[in-house]
């Protein structure tokens, strides 16, 4: 599994109403050993207990053998736990007796939630530790994923609690979501483009955006989609839309371009604000150029006039932000006449009927090709109006966008 689609699956964990952040946890890692895709059988929750410095065991699930209940490890005889706000998941051999005894010869664990300072010293509010035979290139990267989207759920749940607030700030999200995206029309020289973005709350963290050179004579074109929601991904978009905007004017190759942004977002926001990234670059040439980066996004969609196939722009560098030396790769295609350049965010492909089957990329395709002969404008709408009707009665909902880029001479 991808880490955008683990992601996601753990995301999708979060489907009701909890009492506590402690009952989350526990439906979490239930949910977490009952997939089957996730590869992990069995694990614990930990949570810090700071007049006592020590983790205390609250909740074990899976194919484990069971520790006594409230049992609980001092924070200095694992060094572990101090190092886990520096590193987020660690893979080591066990060394405590009594968790020897109940088969833990190796444990990996990864932080969650908010970190804390208790007498002078960093520690996580919860840890989740796991069985594992795996060593830390093999398992980390799925933790780390874990410990990114449980975190935000805790998050989330802060934030549901200021709902008060919140409301008063709605009418600030409206402008700043306004503020990011452009006109929805954009002609080119040898190109019409059309974008259209549908926030599932008030405000989203899904956008797009045109950034034309001051000589007219090249155009950026990016779509991206914030991990989280609401007012707090509008921000994310907002800054990175900006950010693109102020590099693209003096910055030639691209591929330096999203080093930078993902250097910055690394440095403004915790690693659970990531996000994916596609930029495109046009340049008015008779040959079509067409220069690009893919930051973990949904691969794009080019349909080829002359042959009536389709290809897809695969990730060429990891998502945005939780990773601060990833190097990104630029890659090029050429668009001839007639061919259309599609760019989207995951709330399109996965969009929901009420029985829970996805919109899917393959209908996407189809839907791309019956609409080919129409303008840019009628495109987008037209794959809207499906999308929307498709997903009309479902019961789950997310942002959507999307870009329809097509050359007409």
């Amino acid at each position: 599994m991808n880490q955008r689609s683990l992601h996601k699956t753990i995301e999708s964990f979060d489907s009701r109403k909890f009492n506590s952040s402690e009952e989350l946890l526990a439906h979490v890692l239930h949910q977490i050993v009952s997939n089957d895709r996730i590869e992990i059988k069995g694990g614990r929750v930990w949570r810090l207990d700071s007049t006592k410095l020590a983790y205390v065991l609250i909740a074990q699930d899976g194919m484990i053998e069971k520790i006594r209940t409230n049992y609980s490890v001092k924070v200095d005889e694992y060094r572990m736990f101090k190092q886990l706000p520096r590193h987020r998941t660690m893979v080591a051999k066990e060394t405590n007796a009594y968790l020897r005894s109940k088969g833990i010869d190796k444990y990996s664990a990864t932080g969650v939630g908010e970190i804390v300072n208790v007498k002078g010293v960093e520690l996580f509010r919860y840890v989740l530790s796991f069985n594992t035979n795996l060593d830390y290139e093999h398992v980390g990267p799925t933790l780390n994923i874990i410990s990114i989207a449980v975190t935000s759920m805790l998050k989330n749940r802060s934030i549901e609690k200021k709902s008060v607030q919140l409301q008063k700030d709605l009418d600030k999200a409206r402008e700043i979501q306004r503020s990011i995206l452009p006109a929805h029309e954009l002609q080119f020289h040898n190109y019409e483009m059309f974008g259209i973005s549908l926030a599932d709350r008030i405000v989203g963290g899904d956008f797009f955006d045109y950034i034309v050179s001051d000589e007219k004579d090249r155009v950026g074109i990016v779509i991206g989609d914030a991990a989280s929601k609401g007012i707090s991904a509008a921000v994310q978009a907002l800054y990175v839309s900006g950010a693109l905007r102020m590099g693209a004017s003096y910055q030639t190759k691209i591929s330096n371009l999203i080093r930078s942004i993902n250097s910055l977002v690394h440095h403004a926001f915790t690693d659970d604000r990531f996000l994916t990234l596609f930029y495109a670059e046009l340049i008015n040439d008779k040959h079509g150029l067409c220069v690009y980066v893919n930051a973990g996004h949904t691969s794009p969609i080019v349909y080829r006039a002359k042959t009536h196939t389709t290809e897809l722009l695969e990730a060429t560098g990891n998502i945005i932000g939780p990773f601060p030396n990833q190097l990104y790769r630029s890659e090029g295609i050429m668009l001839a006449k007639g061919d259309i350049l599609l760019l989207y965010t995951d709330g399109v492909s996965e969009a929901m009927d009420s029985a829970g089957n996805q919109y899917t990329e393959k209908r996407l395709i189809e839907k791309l090709v019956e609409f080919r002969q129409e303008k840019a404008q009628n495109i987008a709408r037209l794959l809207v109006e499906d999308v929307q009707k498709y997903s009309a009665k479902s019961k789950y909902s997310d942002d959507k966008t999307l870009v329809v880029v097509k050359r007409v001479k």
